[in-house]
């Protein structure tokens, strides 16, 4: 199963009092939020859930697979996602 904004929003309307636009708008902005956050180079911290944060990844060669021709891949940026310890912990614990 894969949770969606509209999943999301329905989950917290449904656990919370706020009504169903206000849930959709809490959602809209928290990701609005974590957007801007990652965008302008800042990490963003959830504790209990883990860390986004931004990588630089240089130039480098690389090869593509289907004909083996060698090409360069140009630098960019990455979003990684590090799990808290109690999540990872979670996720690992026998059911």
């Amino acid at each position: 199963m894969t949770v969606t904004k509209a999943s999301l929003a329905e989950t917290i309307y449904e656990s919370s009092e706020l009504n169903k636009k206000q849930a959709i708008k809490t959602v809209e902005t928290f990701i609005r939020i974590a957007k801007d956050c990652l965008i302008n180079g800042e990490d963003l911290l959830l504790s209990g859930f883990g860390k986004f944060n931004i990588k630089k990844k240089e130039a480098r060669r690389g090869r593509n697979p289907q004909t083996g021709e060698d090409l360069m891949l140009s630098a960019r940026k990455i979003v990684t996602f590090k799990p808290s310890g109690r999540l990872r912990d979670r996720i690992n614990a026998p059911k």
